[in-house]
């Protein structure tokens, strides 16, 4: 499946103007629309638009985009250099701004190529237990419905994922986008808004989630993978917020990504709470 298919992003008669209804499909437990979805959207219209791949891109989050609304999203080139597209697309619902998306697209062909970062050490997908993740969520259509995510390095009731114990702040999903959906820069941008999930598992107690107040995704290089590692670092949380960044790998420990994110650090209910409880029980 292609992304725009995914995601249900639709093209009008003005090539610069997209339409996006947000479904159940692409939003998250709270009934609105999840943010890397948002990101992915804007990402995929800018390279229709530009003809030309992601290099990077940043969204500022401005406000929730309520499921069963529809996004418009426009499109903005002010530079179309030779090899680089700088360009812009700003999200609304109605006349409330809901994302702003800065972006840089091309490709350079030069004799230099190379990457220096480490995958780190993880069981393999299939010996990562599903449930660690998906038995915390209600039976409710949502983008992590659409996703077979597997906690591969962090805390379980009782013990650490393949009981060796990551370092402070370190934590890693395996995650495989569901309906044949194939790898592209929006779906990297996707997954790598799971970011958040990370604070749950670097704060002691686990009682905190995130908001994102921003996604950045830099695309490194598109391989084929089945999996791909979510490889999540929280820096640090002060003053309400945290920060944090991702690595994303293919299966065989290509690197695909790398993404960085500024989070609304909330407290978990006590109703939330034991959903995730659910999730940290020892397994047998």
């Amino acid at each position: 499946m292609h992304i725009d298919e995914f995601l249900g992003i639709q093209s009008t008669h003005n090539p610069h103007r997209w339409v996006l209804p947000i479904t159940p499909g692409i939003s998250t437990l709270g009934n609105f629309l999840f943010g890397g979805c948002g990101l992915a959207t804007a990402v995929t219209a800018l390279e229709h638009v530009s003809d030309r791949p992601l290099i990077w891109a940043t969204a500022q989050y401005l406000s929730y985009g309520k499921t069963g609304s529809v996004l418009d999203l426009d499109v903005r080139v002010p530079v179309m250099g030779r090899n680089v597209t700088q360009a812009r697309a700003v999200g609304h619902v109605g006349d409330k701004e809901i994302l702003t998306v800065n972006a840089a697209l091309g490709r350079r062909q030069i004799g230099v190529s190379g990457d220096w970062a480490s995958m780190p050490d993880v069981p393999k997908p299939e010996d990562c237990s599903a449930d660690d993740w998906r038995s915390r969520l209600p039976d409710l259509m949502s983008i992590e419905k659409r996703a077979d995510i597997r906690l591969a390095m962090g805390r379980v009731k009782g013990g650490w994922v393949g009981d060796k114990r990551p370092e402070p702040g370190r934590s890693a999903l395996w995650v495989r986008m569901g309906e044949g959906l194939e790898l592209s820069s929006g779906t990297l941008a996707i997954i790598a808004d799971w970011v958040p999930s990370g604070l749950s598992q670097s704060v002691v107690g686990g009682r905190v989630g995130g908001n994102s107040l921003d996604n950045t995704i830099r695309i490194y290089a598109i391989y084929p993978t089945d999996w791909v590692l979510c490889d999540i670092r929280i820096h640090g949380v002060q003053n309400g917020f945290g920060h944090g960044t991702a690595h994303l790998w293919t299966e065989d420990g290509r690197l695909l990504a790398t993404a960085s994110q500024s989070l609304i650090v909330r407290e978990w209910t006590q109703e939330q709470i034991d959903m995730i409880e659910k999730t940290m029980e020892p397994r047998e």
